[in-house]
């Protein structure tokens, strides 16, 4: 098993957008194209509360190549992101980690 962080750096003000849109919109493609997350967090005390984290979790860099590249090739989910960013862009940056649990690791 392997654990994807991924960091959305918002454009100032928009992070009420990209909640909406992961809870309207991305969760339910996700779950159509098998998507597991691990997890979602913003920041209560830190450098920026402007930043959404999240974690997938993939069984493998082949599984997560291919369903990542459906999930961003569906119709619905281009339409979608184009309608949520009529107004503009809400992500400035995304900074992605691929994460391995170590053999002492509570997740494996």
């Amino acid at each position: 098993m392997i654990y994807e962080l991924r960091i959305y750096h918002c454009v100032s003000g928009r992070l009420p957008a990209l909640l909406k849109r992961f809870d309207t919109i991305t969760l339910k493609l996700w779950e159509k194209h098998a998507i597991k997350q691990a997890g979602f967090w913003t920041v209560a005390i830190g450098d920026s509360n402007q930043d959404l984290y999240y974690m997938l979790q993939w069984e493998s860099l082949a599984e997560r190549e291919q369903k990542f590249a459906k999930f961003g090739a569906d119709p619905e989910w281009l339409k979608a992101r184009a309608e949520t960013e009529k107004d503009g862009a809400i992500v400035a940056s995304i900074s992605n980690l691929i994460l391995q649990p170590t053999a002492f690791s509570s997740v494996k």
